[in-house]
């Protein structure tokens, strides 16, 4: 095997390959990154048994073949190579060494068989559509915020995505809980993506998946079936098992009786809440709302730390209102806000509270409230 590559061209394809591979191996060949080259492209492929990253990359290839070599170790010396560098790569595979040359820099690295890489087995998938990658941005990143990371309940630990009905007919909905917080995000239902089953995505490949939608217009193929999921673009394919698994019956969690409307200015809010959670204990991290016609007063009484308070104009018409709430979980709802105004909508001082960006339904927050 032998090629010459533009830097900045591997550089982009081995990152998004050796993102994949687990540090702690006690496999050697998951460290490595499998380089495929043939034609005029090369191609990249990492996998940790759950998720398989492949990615494809431009070149002038001299001499077709596939090998082996550490993934990390190939990342850090090409991100040290100079701008602009034209490297060259070929393997020796009676020796088990692979060349890398740009310049004057030479590298000689171990290298395993190819045989001996595991590649991820093809299956049926049972529904095909493309989504633009704007939308499938919106709903991961303004989901996964709330994704658990207790083990112990393993189907939680993931984006639950799947076809539900919306206000408006069939919705593609991304939801994810951990007990205290949910996010329920809705999408125009995709052409061809009626017939998918509902799956539990892991959260890391939410991680890896948000590489591929940097570009919003780009279209990405997604494929779903009950035990794998497929999102590619025509240069990088990422395939993930999903998680094994019934996600909870969300929709009783989501209130539909609360009545009392508070509208404030969510990075205000945000920015007040940061600032008197300063004060509080870090284990508790909680932040008292006292609502009162068109005021808020946000407070925290930390004993051995000391106090703070600090008061928002809102628009709130209805009865008083004392209610507790973890500030982290405050900061990141309040931060999932796009529009100017966050509407939360409360029963009482024990109840869910629910949240939404001004007038649409589309993207719902819970957050379960705490004694203060």
């Amino acid at each position: 095997m032998k090629f010459s590559i533009e830097r900045a061209a591997l550089l982009k394809a081995v990152s998004q390959a050796q993102s994949v591979v687990e540090r702690r191996n006690t496999i050697p060949i998951l460290a490595n990154v499998l380089i495929e080259a043939e034609g005029d492209t090369v191609q990249f492929r990492a996998t940790d048994l759950d998720i398989e990253v492949v990615d494809k990359a431009p070149a002038q290839v001299e001499q077709a073949g596939a090998t082996t070599v550490s993934a990390v170790m190939l990342h850090e010396i090409v991100r040290k190579l100079p701008d602009g560098a034209l490297v060259s790569i070929s393997d020796d595979p009676t020796a088990g060494r692979l060349n890398v040359q740009a310049g004057r820099s030479s590298f000689n690295l171990a290298t395993l068989p190819k045989e001996d890489f595991p590649v991820m087995a093809s299956s049926e998938y049972t529904a095909n559509f493309t989504a633009k990658a704007g939308v499938l941005k919106r709903l991961f990143d303004k989901s996964k915020f709330a994704i658990s990371t207790e083990e112990t309940r393993y189907y939680l630990n993931g984006v639950y995505m799947h076809i539900a009905t919306g206000e408006d007919g069939q919705v593609l909905r991304c939801v994810a809980t951990d007990g205290h917080r949910l996010a329920r995000i809705d999408s125009g239902l995709p052409e061809g993506a009626s017939g998918m089953p509902g799956v539990i995505v892991p959260r890391k490949t939410v991680n890896e998946l948000r590489k591929l939608l940097e570009d919003d217009d780009q279209e990405i193929a997604v494929s779903v079936s009950e035990t794998k999921v497929r999102f590619a673009t025509p240069v990088i394919t990422l395939t993930s098992k999903v998680i094994d698994g019934t996600f909870p019956d969300y929709t009783r969690v989501i209130p539909t009786g609360n009545t009392r409307q508070l509208e404030v200015d969510a990075s205000e809010f945000a920015k007040a809440v940061d600032r008197v959670a300063t004060v509080s204990s870090e284990r508790s991290r909680a932040v008292k709302l006292a609502l009162e016609a068109d005021k808020l007063v946000l407070s925290v009484n930390a004993p051995d730390a000391g106090a703070a308070e600090e008061e928002l104009v809102v628009a709130y018409a209805d009865e008083p209102l004392e209610i507790g709430f973890n500030a982290k979980y405050l900061l990141e709802i309040a931060s999932q806000v796009d529009r100017e105004n966050a509407v939360f909508l409360f029963n009482s001082s024990g109840d869910p509270t629910l949240m939404r960006e001004g007038g649409d339904t589309s993207a719902v927050y819970v957050v379960m409230p705490m004694r203060v």
